[in-house]
């Protein structure tokens, strides 16, 4: 009895730190993170009403505002192209703290080659992108960008093409990782393709080995602070945005997304807590032709959806797993003809008596073509009303808030559609590259993604709660291996 009860204390003590740990490890939070996400969606209605409001009390004479509080923040100014900075202050939502490049130098793109992806060209869009210094990128004239490589974005740069038709497409297209305040805007991203496997620049003084990219339009890993507004997006290998691995703080707003089959992913895997932090915004965007799914499917973390117009989509516009919180406000979700596919909502592979305490609501959507949102947890009672909504009162208050979104001056849903030189056909590719690329990324599945995606030069985060078991583990190997090993393994079974 003298050896059990010190060996008893030492195994409870380790049990104990062990369980406070891991305790500390699932409540988990990221840096950027806001410590209320009620609070800014309802900013997000306040800053939408005083627009609305001001639309109304001006002369349709003397006023160029749309109720839409993005645009009427910076197009009303006649001299916007003389202080395009000032877009940066028109931010709303969880990404509305995005400063891209505002407090640093113009820089004009000149060039629209991408022929060394380890020495840039300075004039291009590459040798911009990398740099160390907060950059406001702009371009000198319409261009079609072919990228070589996935083009690896430096912390505050933001990426302006307001004035002229910039196109950005080929290989990899735009990664953010591990970086902030980035703004992305009036923009084409389309037919990205994977690639990798080489050394690709991220910043004057860094050259890193990368593994194959997926052909995301935007992908963001690991990033915070992220602004994506009135970009069109379509035809990529993969997704046509996906924030992932402890990405927040992120507004994605006034975009156009056509032609493509996952949208959007947010979340990389339902057993990865720290994108339980990921906060997102999703407003006044134009879901329209050609998509199936994805918009967006979320994993975990905090997604606002408001004030967006889902044209049509063939399996479901949310989807979900691992518990997100999803607030729907004010959108409009037009259902396609297919009897079986009119749900709004989707609970990716869970059971029901696992979502239904899931946080879904719905509030002042616009059901449209047999369209229903199936909500849950606390979206049923009135016990969420504390973030109130903008409630449409008839349709045209969507198109109104909408009218805009994409690239400025971009065809819409009722057109032709929107044509690229040089591209002929289209579609998504939902089929698996060679060496891996197609997607897998965005399955969560079993394979080598951190090695095909990013190959060396970025590890994947090692979870604490991982960690801390592995700890425990090897203390109970030591102690097992001592003379009184038998009597602690039993004491383990009787605990």
């Amino acid at each position: 009895m003298r050896m059990l009860f010190p060996t008893t204390c030492i195994l409870s003590a380790c049990i104990l730190l062990a369980s406070l740990s891991l305790s500390a490890a699932l409540n988990l939070t990221l840096p950027h993170q806001h410590p209320d996400p009620e609070a800014v969606v309802q900013d997000v209605h306040r800053r939408l009403n005083a627009s609305l409001s001001r639309r109304l009390l001006s002369s349709s004479s003397s006023s160029c505002g749309t109720g839409n509080p993005i645009d009427d923040c910076w197009r009303c100014d006649p001299n916007w192209a003389s202080n395009r900075q000032r877009l940066a202050d028109c931010g709303i939502g969880f990404g509305q703290s995005a400063l891209g490049g505002r407090d640093g130098r113009i820089y004009v793109v000149t060039d629209s080659s991408d022929l060394d992806v380890v020495n840039p060209t300075p004039g291009t869009l590459r040798y911009g992108v990398i740099q160390e210094e907060p950059l406001w990128i702009i371009f000198s004239a319409d261009m079609m960008i072919r990228l070589k490589h996935e083009l690896i974005i430096n912390d505050f740069k933001t990426i302006d093409g307001r004035g002229h038709n910039i196109q950005i497409t080929g290989n990899g297209c735009l990664t953010v990782q591990y970086v902030s305040n980035i703004i992305i805007h009036n923009v084409h991203i389309h037919h990205c393709k994977p690639s990798g496997n080489t050394n690709i620049r991220s910043s004057p003084t860094h050259v890193g080995f990368r593994g194959r990219s997926d052909g995301d339009g935007i992908s963001m890993f690991g990033a915070s602070h992220i602004w994506v507004d009135h970009c069109s997006l379509s035809y990529c290998a993969d997704g046509l945005i996906d924030a992932i691995m402890a990405s927040t703080a992120i507004t994605i707003s006034n975009s156009y997304f056509s032609h493509h089959d996952e949208v959007m992913l947010l979340g990389h895997d339902d057993k990865y807590l720290p994108d339980s932090g990921m906060q997102v915004t999703i407003a006044f965007n134009h879901f329209g032709q050609a998509l199936v799914q994805r918009m967006p499917r979320c994993r975990r973390g905090y997604i606002h959806v408001v004030n967006n117009d889902f044209t049509a989509w063939e399996m479901y516009a949310i989807g979900g797993s691992g518990n997100p919180t999803i607030n729907s406000q004010g959108n409009r979700y037009t259902a396609p003809a297919n009897p079986d596919a009119k749900e709004v909502t989707k609970r990716v592979d869970t059971e029901e008596n696992h979502w239904s305490d899931w946080n879904w609501r719905t509030e002042g959507d616009i059901m449209v073509n047999g369209a229903f949102f199936v909500p849950s947890g606390v979206g049923l009672s009135a016990q969420y009303s504390k973030a109130s909504s903008i409630e449409p009162k008839s349709a045209g208050l969507i198109n109104q808030l909408t009218m805009n979104a994409g690239v400025f001056g971009d065809p819409r849903d009722n057109s032709a559609g929107i044509s690229y030189p040089g591209f002929s056909g289209g579609g998504t590719s939902t089929t698996t590259t060679p060496g891996g690329g197609g997607g897998s990324g965005s399955n969560g599945g079993d394979g080598d993604y951190f090695g095909m995606i990013f190959g060396s030069d970025a590890p994947p985060a090692k979870s604490s709660a991982t960690s801390i078991l592995l700890s425990l583990l090897i203390i109970l190997v030591l102690y097992t291996t001592t003379n009184h090993g038998a009597l602690l393994s039993l004491q383990v079974l009787t605990l």
